[in-house]
């Protein structure tokens, strides 16, 4: 049999299904909103779109100017005759080209989105060759297939060891982070968008002709797959990711011992009182509260330290959480993004520790900008009075439901 048979009869299994790997209109939506405000007309780069299902929801509910790259060109005809009928032909441009070996100048797209398509290239791969096409500001969203559970079954391992070496959530935050990006946020897909793909493949399937060329082979590939997802799927499964390329202007890194002075200079200058400097010095002596690892500082391009950015031990309803705080930055530096470079450091930097959720007090509208919401919409409710837009919770990877109860923090804070 040859390759071309095969390949035809995989697409002829295809074609014309709602979706070409596992999502919902949901999850693209829950992404998109990771990705903070976008230009009014945004420059979206739709990679591996298949017949279209993201690039038109872009189209249609973010106004963006989508290109749409996929290798196969019925996909793409598929793509410009429903954006036709949609009155979103003028939003949608097709190429068909290799995502690898992209024609696009640096810098053209504000968006470069990636549903279950980056395997293609391979995670990291895509990272590293995707990032050049960002415009300054811009987000790189994309879904990845990672293992679920720290230790997999055989069987798992053996099928995916066949296809595709999978991952942990901390195994690719970690690359992204090594790769020079910040974690907007994560959203691992439910099994409904599992339900999504395979639902109509399935029965495409128990339709096909096994007898036309290359369709037994492609028919026991895919019912193989099926069959896997049924009996492992608790052990795997698709989490976007939406990310930022690092503020160039600020390097972030954990403090050192020689910083301490410094970082309690930063503390008083930034408030109004010692408190918040005596709070860091009593919490370095807590051993209960202190999390080696988390405590994070901003250099200016001088090596001057600017911002400083904390995460110690809290509890939620007696099980262990993370609390932020504080958050200071130099007034020399305010204003300038070294506060945000901060604090997305050090988030990042509890999301390859596996922290899972983190409290924050502050100012109700610079916190959500990383991710955090009212923490009463989880059922957290702190010990003491104070404003409920104030009382935030962030839960890193995406996933629930977040432990519920009243918030204990340590002595340190004095609440």
């Amino acid at each position: 049999m040859s390759d071309n048979a095969l390949y035809t009869a995989f697409f002829t299994l295809h074609h014309g299904l709602p979706r070409q790997g596992p999502g919902s209109d949901s999850t693209t939506r829950r992404l998109l909103a990771l990705c903070g405000p976008l230009p009014e007309r945004p420059r979206v780069l739709d990679l591996g779109c298949g017949p279209g299902r993201s690039a038109l929801l872009l189209a249609a509910e973010a106004g963006a100017e989508v290109t749409a790259v996929d290798l196969h060109e019925p996909f793409l005809e598929e793509l410009r005759q429903t954006a036709d009928a949609r009155g979103l032909g003028a939003s949608v441009r097709t190429l068909n080209a290799d995502m690898g070996a992209l024609p696009f100048p640096d810098g053209s797209f504000d968006l470069v989105w990636a549903e279950s398509s980056a395997y293609t290239l391979g995670f990291d791969t895509a990272l590293r060759e995707w990032r050049r096409l960002l415009a300054p500001g811009g987000t790189l969203a994309l879904t990845e297939c990672e293992w679920t559970v720290d230790a997999p079954s055989q069987e798992a391992r053996a099928f995916w060891n066949r296809h595709y070496t999978l991952r942990t959530t901390a195994g690719n935050t970690a690359a992204a982070v090594e790769g020079g990006y910040r974690v907007l946020g994560v959203v691992p897909q439910p099994e409904s968008d599992w339900d999504e793909y395979y639902g109509p493949l399935a029965e495409r399937a128990d339709a096909a002709d096994p007898a036309a060329p290359g369709m037994a082979e492609a028919l026991a590939s895919t019912r193989e797959e099926i069959a896997m997802r049924r009996d492992h799927g608790g052990e795997y499964g698709y989490t976007g990711y939406a990310l930022r390329p690092a503020d160039a202007r600020w390097h972030t890194r954990e403090e050192t011992a020689a910083d301490i002075p410094r970082v309690r200079e930063i503390n008083a200058a930034a408030f109004a009182t010692k408190e918040e400097a005596a709070l860091v010095d009593a919490l370095r002596e807590d051993d209960d509260a202190w999390l080696p690892g988390l405590s994070y500082v901003a250099e200016a391009a001088d090596g001057t330290v600017a911002a400083y950015a904390l995460i110690t031990r809290c509890h939620v309803g007696g099980v262990p959480v993370a609390a932020l705080a504080p958050v200071a930055v130099d007034p020399a530096y305010q204003r300038q993004g070294a506060g945000e470079a901060v604090v997305r450091a050090v988030l990042d930097a509890a999301r390859l520790r596996r922290e899972r959720l983190v409290l924050v007090l502050g100012h109700p509208e610079y916190y959500p900008r990383f991710g955090f919401a009212r923490a009463s919409e989880y059922g957290i409710k702190p010990g003491f009075e104070v404003p409920d837009e104030a009382m935030m919770a962030l839960v890193l990877d995406g996933s629930g439901p977040a432990p519920r109860g009243m918030i204990h923090y340590p002595a340190a804070f004095g609440v």
